[in-house]
């Protein structure tokens, strides 16, 4: 008996050996046939079995307790064709077997060069996002959201609205961070922001996202300071299909999205197509949206050594917004008890029991907007918009209007030409136009107001009721019919031109130049006009004058052109308030040498560019304002000198191993101002002198890989100054109205940002992946910024100083950690999970507000630091196992702060509107104005391929 009990006992040990021993590992890796780069993300399974993996940054894959014997690999990715193999397992053994896939659409080659895309041997530190993370992660939000699980990025859906995101990188925000898409800078030509509800529907069809940190390796003279944000939207597809996605999500949010793809027709021409359908109620108080998008790719392979493609992309929108922050109060008390002091929530000098801060600013939730009020449906009233076609149209909603409505579309086309001039010599050119119209509402004139909520709305109803009656707010007459208050559109119609070519040259195999021009020119028509007349039957285009008799002269008016009160009635849609016409002029030359070797690589470029600036005020007569240009019709002209800028920068790669790099880079970049900073049109002044920015940045890195692949991270540090940032101040020489204005720069406005970076993934198991993003910044001001301008006909000196010294940069966390574990339970099925956490979070603010007073006196208290939060994303896809023929399916679902926390993501310290200043004290969590995070919200969505 003992000895069979001995017998079972030895089976029952060996038996799971045994089984163990009938197994083997796969390992290998997926690259690009054409690129020879890896692949990431690319599926790797065992035909017949839940067995896989997902490769790793380098396209690696580990599969481990694999059956023995002969099993088939499948491959798979989204732009690539299918491939699959056999392979012999043999027990105990580890395979090796590498896949070479060739893309679905035509090459994209050409254009990643023309786009300045960063390689594995690029000696910068960069991030891909691919067209797989965007459709798992984002969920139809804004497009800069999917870069929150990178390091040094902070991106904020701000109040709410479709398309009023925001991002910034390593404390820079968007202005200085460069955005192109397909190779084409898209920041404004003005003042670098970025519109991203120009681009509302361009998620849909990228196919890929690269951000480079730092000054980065594009060429181009672009604000890539923070970082680049380079997007590729989707080639022409070689093979004919298509999909179609419905979209369904919180506050009423609808997306439909149909695209198609017609295949490579005759070995030489394909063309693929998007067409995007959105509206929504809005989960903040009436930011509703009402948006179409569309995209065009075509492709044309004239000859062996020609290609054109054609890309065309815009988005047709409106959406209600809301862009006044609030007082933490005015979201929730409970929060606010959090974060206000003890000493603010002490006073109660009514003694109702109620804190005073909570008396001036009564909680209306999370989801509170200032910006719209109801307004009786019996008001028929028109409204007017350039954009639908120079007509006016019925208002969004018959129950409410909306103080602030967002409305463009800024359509652009990208002509590329790929040319093979031999086999070393290849030039490279895209010629674009981009142009539209469209604005923002608001308030204008003499409105009545709502006080009956934490801040105050506009009164609709009431104004309307002014408007049709005889007297004004202040009970004074005003003549019958005319609209002292009413809604105006500031409107922006524009257009831009331009090309950047690009001619690369092997000398060698090893070493390898470029060299290009990117020419830019673009008009730019400001104007406010009458967007609602709210009751009334016209406006006039002037300011009431306090102190003059009710007659011609009741009026200041706008427009210098205009004789008397007649002359200035305005209707709907008619220009009020100012109306200007600026032009830019881009004109940049630059050069790159790269050496590649099989151990390092090195790059080295530099670059000149010319900025040059005009405006012609259309309101304003020539002969009033001295020393300035004149047009033919008599308007003031206001031309600026060529403003010259140059940037050097250079890096190098060195492979340590074969899973190990080490880089380091340099640069030197001089960045031209800004518009307003040369030309103010409201004080009518011109620059005399203006300062480039500076900015000169170092940066040490190194990539590693182990395990088998199966652990691979990115690590850097980086130290970037910021010299003299501009700030410009208008200062008034001579006497009362005679006096001439000008604009002094500022010296000495310089910061400092210093950081590291890390970047993680880890799969350990076929089941599991882990993907981790760290950050921590140290940004702040280094001096005080002094500025002096002598009045040499007046013998006068004027002196500005401002005390912003060891003051810490705002806008963004200076402490970012963001961790994703995701989930394959079953063949075709992801569940995600992602967890943000920021901290060291100054708010916002205005070196201009530090200005030191007579005597030396000066506010040098540290601004106001948000509290810590973190925030989780639940996401989830699955390729449902359902096929009809060529049809399949795949499920989405997507829940943003999944548990619902409340938090601050954007902040301003010391509003101007809405600190509670009774305890008075600045700089604290009563006197910012911010913007609380958004509720929880799901996305789900249903995707059918055919």
């Amino acid at each position: 008996m003992r000895s069979k009990l001995a017998i079972l006992a030895l089976v029952l040990f060996l038996v799971p050996a045994l089984v163990f021993a009938q197994s083997g590992n796969i390992q290998g890796k997926v690259t690009d046939k054409t690129t020879g780069e890896g692949i990431a993300g690319a599926n790797v399974m065992i035909e017949g079995t839940t067995l896989g993996a997902a490769t790793d940054a380098d396209g690696n894959f580990v599969i481990d307790d694999v059956p023995v014997g002969n099993i088939r690999i499948i491959v798979s990715v989204i732009g690539y064709a299918k491939v699959d193999r056999v392979v012999t397992v043999a027990t105990g053994r580890t395979v090796k077997v590498n896949f070479q896939l060739e893309r679905e659409t035509l090459e994209l080659g050409a254009l990643e060069v023309l786009a300045s895309r960063a390689t594995r041997t690029t000696p910068v530190a960069y991030t891909n996002v691919e067209k797989i993370d965007i459709e798992i992660n984002l969920g139809s939000r804004d497009m800069p959201m999917v870069l929150n699980t990178t390091p040094s990025v902070y991106a904020t859906e701000q109040g709410g609205g479709a398309g009023d995101a925001r991002v910034s990188v390593r404390g820079f925000n968007q202005r200085n961070v460069a955005v192109m898409i397909n190779g084409v800078p898209v920041n404004d030509m003005e003042n670098g922001w970025v519109y991203w509800s120009n681009w509302d529907g361009v998620a849909d069809a990228t196919s890929s996202i690269q951000l480079q940190r730092g000054l980065s390796a594009v060429n181009l003279a672009a604000p890539s300071i923070g970082g680049t944000m380079n997007i590729l939207t989707d080639p022409a597809a070689l093979k004919a299909g298509g999909r179609f996605k419905q979209e369904f999500g919180s506050g009423g949010f609808l997306k439909s999205t149909l695209s198609y793809a017609s295949g490579l027709i005759n070995d030489k021409f394909a063309v693929s197509g998007t067409v995007v359908r959105k509206t929504g109620k809005g989960v903040i108080d009436k930011c509703w949206t009402d948006a179409w998008a569309y995209y065009l790719g075509l492709s044309y392979q004239a000859t062996k050594n020609n290609r054109f493609e054609l890309f065309a992309l815009g988005a047709p929108q409106r959406h209600g917004q809301m862009r006044y922050a609030q007082n933490i109060a005015a979201y929730d008390h409970e929060y606010a008890k959090e974060v206000f002091s003890d000493e603010v929530l002490a006073i109660d000098n009514d003694a109702n029991g109620t804190p005073d801060v909570f008396d001036s600013f009564s909680e209306a939730g999370r989801t509170y907007n200032e910006n719209w009020n109801t307004v009786s449906k019996d008001y028929k009233g028109k409204q007017y918009f350039y954009m639908y076609g120079d007509k006016e149209v019925d208002r969004y909603d018959p129950k409410f209007l909306n103080e602030r409505e967002n409305y463009y579309h800024k359509p652009q086309v990208n002509l590329n030409w790929y040319l093979t001039l031999n086999e070393k010599m290849r030039l490279s050119t895209v010629a674009y136009f981009s142009g539209g119209s469209g604005g923002g509402s608001g308030t204008y004139g003499d409105m009545l107001w709502d006080y009956s909520g934490p801040s105050r709305k506009v009164d609709f109803d009431a104004t309307i009721a002014m408007n049709q009656d005889t007297l004004n707010r202040k009970g004074k007459l005003k003549p019958e019919g005319e609209s002292v208050g009413y809604l105006r559109n500031s409107y922006n119609r524009q257009w831009t031109i331009g090309a950047i070519s690009k001619l690369n040259y092997d000398l060698s195999d090893a070493l390898k130049v470029q060299l290009g021009i990117d020419w830019r020119t673009a008009e730019i028509e400001h104007g406010r006009e009458v967007r609602d007349l709210l009751g009334g039957d016209y406006a006039v285009n002037g300011k009431y004058d306090k102190y003059a008799a009710i007659d011609s002269r009741y009026y200041k008016l706008n427009n210098e052109f205009d004789d008397d009160y007649d002359d200035a009635k305005v209707g709907l849609g008619d220009n009020i308030d100012y109306h200007n016409t600026n032009t830019v002029d881009w004109l940049g030359f630059f050069g790159q040498a790269e050496y590649k070797t099989t151990l390092f690589s090195f790059y080295g470029m530099g670059g000149y560019s010319m900025i040059k600036y005009s405006l012609i005020d259309h309101y304003k007569k020539a002969e009033n304002w001295a020393g300035f240009d004149k047009t033919d019709k008599g308007e003031l002209q206001i031309n600026a000198d060529w403003i010259s800028a140059v940037q050097f920068k250079g890096g190098g790669l060195y492979k340590l191993t074969d899973n190990m790099e080490a880089f380091a880079n340099f640069g030197y970049v001089e960045k031209v101002p800004i518009f307003d900073n040369i030309i103010d049109d409201v004080e009518i002044a011109l620059a005399p002198d203006p300062t480039n920015e500076k900015f000169v940045s170092t940066e040490l890195g190194m990539n590693f890989r182990a395990l088998a692949g199966k652990f691979a991270t990115k690590m850097n540090l980086y130290d970037t100054r910021w010299l003299d940032r501009n700030l410009v101040r208008a200062v008034t020489t001579g006497q009362g109205s005679s006096g001439d204005t000008d604009l002094i720069f500022l010296t000495g406005l310089n910061q400092h940002h210093q950081g590291f970076e890390l970047e993680v993934a880890y799969q350990p198991m076929r089941l599991f992946r882990l993907d981790g993003a760290f950050s921590y910044g140290n940004w702040k001001y280094t001096d005080d910024a002094d500025g002096v301008y002598k009045d040499i006909e007046n013998d006068t000196t004027y002196q500005y100083s401002y005390a912003v010294k060891d003051l810490m940069v705002g806008d963004m966390p200076q402490t970012i950690c963001s961790i994703t574990g995701s989930l394959f339970p079953i063949k075709g099925l992801v569940i995600a999970a992602t967890l943000n956490y920021y901290d060291r979070f100054y708010a916002n603010w205005d070196p201009a507000s530090r200005e030191i007073g007579a005597g030396g006196t000066a506010d040098r208290a540290q601004n106001w630091e948000v509290p810590d939060y973190g925030k989780i994303d639940l996401h989830a896809k699955y390729d449902i196992p359902v096929n009809f023929g060529n049809v399949g399916f795949q499920a989405y679902l997507h829940v943003f702060n999944a548990l619902d926390a409340i938090y601050i993501q954007d902040a301003v310290d010391n509003s101007q509107y809405n600190a509670f200043t009774a305890d008075g004290k600045a700089h604290k969590a009563d006197d910012a104005e911010v913007y609380i995070g958004m509720p929880r919200r799901i996305n789900f969505g249903l995707n059918i391929n055919f």
